[in-house]
């Protein structure tokens, strides 16, 4: 199916969320017809559908409507997927750009960079202070407040779940009745697990909200907004256990996901690949929000100063646990294909990699020299989807000499990184077998078991069509095989909403002065000079401040700080 403007009528109170100007305390008027409330008219199985699909794919990722009748994500982009994925790939340097939009040329400049000659250039508006002070209402109204966003999507979706939840048991079902509201019960908490895990692995606190249309100031770490992701997400694993009509599933499920997002590995999951998802998921949620640094090529780095802690022993082996039971090669997953009408991404401006596409002298977002870096030589997907006819030149590190190729031209076998043109480009949402395989390979390399690792790499690498030479069986310490580790993750998912979360993790955003930085890098000057060896000292904030217009509308009554302190 479609998604339907019939179910785009909730407006006020789900798409306000948490934040606002408009306390969701005030109900709806019964009597506005453009208004209505959810009880009187979300009473039909269909309708309840509708609701659900709305809630995740409009509210969560479209341009969902906040209380002042404004866009959440329109911008050069249109979606949760340019926006706050694009600052993720921002700062952690897969892209650069220039426009003075909503902050995206600032978020991700480093405090300082060294090159090769010795030469050090520094930022003088490092990105903490450029956060700290856009964090206001009035930024946020004049669209210059970086930490508003992803919060908004994320509860926004979260809300939407919340009501679907809250009506699920007055609706008559036809079929199988258990097995069809089971089917929406798992929807709802697959989807609130996914919004939680986005604001853990954000901000230093948030808020659980697990009531439609109500808010509370009981804010938690963001370490207690994990575990309230894997709670729903393990909830969603134990409803989907409980459906026994195949058929009935089937056709709840086919009617939640659009038919845009069920082609290639979207589609309608059996229930055993969606519990091998929640693996994936529950994974990745341990894996980012813990330290593992490599720094400089150094396994056993350390950080001095941080929000999170380190992996462990116990941690890797918990996260090898659940990837070994997580997606495989032919399983579906949780998708996203823009359409010329009526789809919550446009082909043009509904992701990362389609603002990266065309001439990088003319692109939103302009592919950075430090994401090419890691491509190994000879790898298909470098010659197939990147052209170095044009070099676009700035100031400080965004001086690139490649530009994205739509993937309609890249060869059948190679991946393709994305598209403007609708429906050729699939936009991964949650897990996928790439992710899995790379953190089968980076737990076991932690672990000790190299070479087990490096064949995950490769038979990931081999899934995407990269075509260059096996690196298992070629001897390579563990040094040396976390670093294939990390260009691979770098590389394989581009534009997933997941290489922020990647660089922070291994220490390369956290100042040099407590063990962080990045080395090694190239970074060509405007004067066309090819830095090979410059040590990057982006120094940001690791997990974002709650923005000001939750925190200053919504005070914190638990005494866990808005602001985080380590910075």
């Amino acid at each position: 199916m479609k998604l339907n403007s019939y179910k785009f009528l909730y407006t006020a109170c789900l798409t306000a969320l948490l934040l606002g100007a408009v306390s969701c305390k005030e109900q709806l008027d019964v009597g506005n017809p453009n208004a209505p409330t959810y009880d009187a008219n979300v009473n039909t199985e269909t309708g309840l559908i509708n609701l659900a699909q709305g809630a995740v794919y409009i509210n969560g990722f479209g341009n969902a409507i906040t209380s002042s009748g404004s866009t959440v994500d329109a911008w050069l982009g249109d979606s949760y997927f340019s926006l706050p994925w694009g600052y993720s790939a921002l700062m952690a340097d897969m892209v650069g750009a220039d426009a003075s939009n909503n902050q995206v040329t600032t978020i991700g400049q480093p405090d300082y960079i060294i090159l090769d000659d010795g030469t050090k250039v520094t930022n003088p508006a490092p990105q903490v202070g450029i956060i700290r002070s856009y964090n206001s209402r009035a930024a946020t109204g004049a669209g210059n407040n970086p930490l508003y966003y992803q919060w908004t999507n994320m509860y926004s979706l979260n809300n939407g779940c919340n009501q679907v939840l809250k009506l699920i048991d007055g609706i008559k079902f036809s079929g199988d009745a258990a097995s069809r509201a089971n089917t929406i019960k798992a929807w709802c908490y697959w989807w609130k697990g996914y919004a939680y895990a986005s604001i853990g692995s954000m901000y230093y606190s948030g808020l659980i909200n697990d009531n439609a249309a109500t808010t509370n100031g009981s804010y938690v770490l963001h370490d207690a907004i994990i575990n309230q992701s894997n709670t729903n997400f393990n909830l969603a694993a134990t409803t989907l256990s409980a459906i026994t009509s195949t058929t009935d599933y089937q056709a709840v499920l086919g009617a939640l996901i659009p038919s845009t997002s069920q082609v290639g590995r979207g589609g309608v999951l059996t229930v055993d690949m969606w519990k091998r998802n929640i693996n994936t998921m529950l994974a990745r949620n341990i894996l980012v929000n813990k330290l593992a640094p490599f720094v400089n090529g150094n396994p056993n780095a350390t950080i001095s100063k941080s929000s999170t802690t380190a992996m462990t022993t116990a941690d890797w082996n918990s996260v090898l646990t659940l990837v070994t039971n997580g997606i495989q090669q032919s399983d579906l997953i949780f998708t996203g294909r823009s359409a010329a009408n009526n789809s919550f991404i446009s082909p043009g401006g509904g992701t990362v990699s389609s603002l990266a596409v065309g001439t990088n002298t003319s692109t939103t977002f302009r592919i950075s020299e430090r994401f090419i870096q890691n491509f190994n030589a000879g790898d298909k997907r470098l010659s197939s989807n990147f052209s170095m006819a044009t070099t676009y030149k700035n100031n400080y590190i965004y001086t690139t000499r490649y530009s994205l190729l739509d993937a309609s031209t890249v060869p059948a076998g190679v991946y393709g990184y994305g598209s403007r043109s609708a429906g050729v480009s699939e936009l991964v949402i949650a897990g996928s077998y790439e992710e899995n395989a790379l953190m089968l390979a980076e737990a076991n390399i932690r672990l000790g078991n190299v070479e087990t690792g490096l064949a995950f790499v490769d038979a990931e690498r081999t899934y995407q069509g990269a075509g260059v030479a096996a690196v298992a069986g070629t001897g390579l310490t563990q040094a040396k095989a976390l670093t294939e580790l990390t260009k691979e993750r770098r590389v394989a998912l581009f534009s997933r909403g997941l290489s922020y979360y990647d660089s922070r993790r291994w220490g390369w955003t956290y100042d040099i002065s407590t063990g962080g930085g990045s080395y090694g890098n190239t970074v060509v000057t405007t004067a066309g000079t090819v830095n090979k060896n410059v040590t990057i000292n982006y120094n940001f904030m690791d997990y974002w401040d709650v923005p000001a217009d939750e925190a200053v509308l919504n005070p914190s009554t638990s005494g866990v700080a808005t602001q985080n302190p380590n910075y």
